[in-house]
């Protein structure tokens, strides 16, 4: 947090400190441990592990890290490719490049996600099965794994992106950076995690996040050879501690543990901060009803999201105004929003990649606008906003 004044006086998303965060912080002061290890570290992976019922969790320095450290661990390689969606943060497709790599860029479904009708369209139609993996037939590379991302916590049709990438060999590295406290709904198994369905799956600690330690991110695995090799390579690739001996070209990409210890505060939280989330969500809701050409995106059947974010759909004809005044609009009155980020396939460092028929995403990028959405946002917040709402008109 900055000691500048904030222009606005209700915040899109800011973190909710409401527990031992200060308890933590002080224990690791008085010890000493402060660095890239220690017992909130271990507490933290510990306790996320558990959470989302995985087997290994490994702290890293972001969730940006945490995707290219998963994919480079999933074989992606120089001039191999990897399906993106447009619509997401462009970490996503950083993640991709910074291997070397060149992302691919796939249209959205009515919930933002990645599109599986479109994504087994142009596995059939635009590629190739080869004895060395699915070949893109307009840029002849090899594609080697589906990045899907959980967009603003509502978590994608994975089983459809599972049943897709395992008939053409791919692997999953699931961008979970959003969706910490998200579930699919699974048949006898019940309740199952956001992040968990593929290869790997990345979270992310940062600000904004539902739950955060000022940064940082957990990549987490049941396959206990990658968590071994992500820990090695996030930690200089050393095979020596003592004579310093590095077999391979690793990463400082390791989380503190005063960073560790705001997160397994926040941790201890998270059940009540969805509740809020889920609490103000609702209200939205009910209050908008009634408002023709405003409408929230909800989370698609068979999901149990963790309303990390709520985004409104304008849509101008019937509301009497575009998003992007209503944008302005809220601004003057002192409310945070922000539009949709801009799409991805469009950003400048990846206007020559490959784009499949975006449509979808062109529609709701102009329409899209995500509204305060703080764990700690009051009952006469949310009222405000909706004031404005309802009153703005043209």
């Amino acid at each position: 947090m900055s000691d500048k004044k904030s222009p606005f006086s209700i915040k899109l998303s800011e973190p909710f400190i409401s527990g031992n965060e200060s308890n933590y912080i002080n224990d690791c002061l008085k010890s000493s441990w402060i660095s890239s290890s220690g017992k909130y570290l271990d507490k933290l992976e510990a306790g996320i592990a558990k959470y989302i019922k995985a087997k290994y969790a490994v702290a890293c320095i972001n969730g940006t890290s945490g995707l290219q450290v998963a994919l480079r661990l999933a074989g992606v390689e120089m001039n191999n490719e990897v399906i993106v969606p447009t619509v997401t943060f462009i970490a996503s497709a950083n993640s991709v490049r910074h291997l070397n790599a060149e992302p691919v860029f796939m249209d959205c479904d009515e919930c933002l996600n990645i599109d599986p009708e479109k994504l087994e369209e142009f596995c059939r139609k635009e590629c190739k099965k080869t004895k060395y993996g699915l070949r893109n037939k307009q840029s002849g590379r090899i594609i080697k794994a589906i990045m899907p991302v959980h967009v603003f916590g509502n978590p994608c049709d994975i089983w459809e992106v599972k049943r897709i990438a395992k008939k053409y060999r791919l692997k999953i590295i699931e961008d979970a950076c959003e969706s910490l406290g998200s579930f699919y709904l699974k048949g006898r198994k019940g309740l199952i995690h956001t992040g968990t369905v593929g290869e790997a799956g990345i979270f992310s600690f940062n600000g904004n996040k539902i739950i955060t330690a000022g940064g940082g991110g957990m990549i987490i695995t049941d396959n206990k050879k990658l968590a071994e090799k992500a820990r090695y390579l996030i930690t200089q690739a050393k095979n020596d501690s003592i004579r310093y001996i590095h077999n391979e070209v690793g990463y400082n990409f390791r989380m503190s543990n005063l960073q560790a210890a705001i997160g397994l505060a926040q941790l201890e939280k998270l059940k009540d901060f969805i509740k809020r989330k889920k609490r103000n969500y609702s209200l939205y809701k009910k209050e908008l009803k009634d408002v023709e050409g405003l409408s929230l995106i909800g989370a698609p059947k068979g999901t149990k999201p963790n309303y990390w974010f709520h985004s409104l759909l304008v849509e101008e004809k019937k509301y009497g105004m575009s998003r992007n005044n209503l944008l302005k609009k809220l601004i003057s009155k002192r409310i945070e929003v922000r539009p949709l980020w801009y799409l991805n396939h469009k950003q400048k460092p990846f206007r020559n990649n490959q784009a499949y028929k975006i449509e979808r995403a062109l529609w709701f990028y102009e329409r899209v606008l995500n509204i305060p959405c703080s764990s700690g946002l009051k009952e006469e917040e949310v009222r405000k906003v909706v004031s404005v709402l309802k009153k703005t008109k043209r």
